[in-house]
């Protein structure tokens, strides 16, 4: 009996043993886990973790790229609130993304209530309002906008007008403004599932009780959705505090830095005046805003988010 026992346990827990093959199994498992994590790993290391260190000491010194740092402590970031250029940076892009990115939510939001219904030819107009957040931020699009807002542009060939609208501090900044309400698309598919988790029950018990399709928006649809909007909310907040394309391709900061966005300024001290230490700290600076900003929204969220669950 003693040898049987000795035998069953050497079975089971030797290297043929089912417990020798669950280890197997689990180091093979944790190895392909590796293998496959490690392309994003390596990427995050070596394009962002590295990077972002590397800015924050670059930030510290004075740093023209090609030549060697040297270190000058915070004076970098003492110099950047006596510079007007980046209060005028700052200005411009706070006025876009207060102005931008409520009306791309908004806008968005109204699209989504129209194609909410399943038809037959909705996913066509879906994959048609989805096309300008795919192509908005490309540089082709960027040219093709500025030339149609040209003076001899398609804008003014329509309706007559004889307006310079990228060299006007008037109108330059609105144009790149709606070009980005144009690029609705991203917003507008999540605000589309979302209004589908909506229960139908709602509806047809507000209904029963004389709601009107205004009560119901503003009672049912519009509360339920309120973490979608806040989602969209932070997202596009983000991406506006942080736009640089259509500022450098359509305008490159002009007229008279109207359009000199924050991003773009950061750049124009990195490359075009050689002066990688000041922009670095330009960048971390855009960071303690953008983290300061967010924060800000989340702190408001208790008050307007409705987060009871349907």
């Amino acid at each position: 009996m003693l040898k049987r026992n000795s035998a069953v346990k050497a079975k089971t827990n030797g290297k043929g043993g089912w417990t020798g093959r669950l280890y197997k199994g689990l180091m093979k498992e944790s190895t392909a886990g590796i293998v496959f994590c490690l392309p994003f790993l390596l990427g995050f290391l070596f394009f962002i973790l590295i990077p972002l260190l590397l800015s924050f000491y670059y930030s510290l010194c004075k740093y023209n790229i090609v030549g060697q740092s040297r270190f000058i402590g915070i004076d970098n970031y003492i110099n950047i609130f006596s510079d007007a250029k980046f209060w005028k940076s700052l200005g411009v892009t706070g006025f876009y993304a207060v102005i931008s990115v409520p009306l791309r939510v908004v806008f968005a939001l109204l699209v989504a209530l129209l194609l909410v219904r399943d038809t037959k030819v909705t996913p066509i107009y879906r994959a048609m309002y989805y096309l300008p957040s795919l192509l908005g931020s490309s540089v082709a699009v960027a040219i093709l906008w500025k030339q149609m807002f040209g003076y001899d542009g398609l804008i003014n060939a329509i309706f007559g007008f004889r307006i310079a609208w990228l060299g006007e501090t008037r109108t330059a900044i609105w144009v790149l403004i709606l070009l980005s309400v144009w690029q609705f698309g991203s917003s507008m598919l999540i605000f589309v599932s979302s209004l589908k988790q909506i229960p139908a029950s709602l509806y047809e018990a507000a209904r029963v009780d004389g709601a009107n399709s205004l009560q119901n928006f503003f009672r049912i649809t519009l509360p339920l959705l309120s973490p979608t909007i806040f989602f969209n909310l932070v997202m596009q907040s983000i991406n506006g505090l942080m736009v640089f394309a259509s500022g450098q391709i359509i305008t490159a900061g002009k007229p008279l830095d109207s359009t000199l966005f924050y991003a773009l300024y950061m750049y124009n001290q990195t490359f075009s005046y050689n002066n990688a230490g000041y922009g670095s700290a330009l960048g971390w600076v855009l960071i303690v805003i953008v983290a300061l900003y967010t924060a800000i929204l989340f702190w408001t969220k208790k008050f307007w988010v409705y987060e009871g669950g349907l």
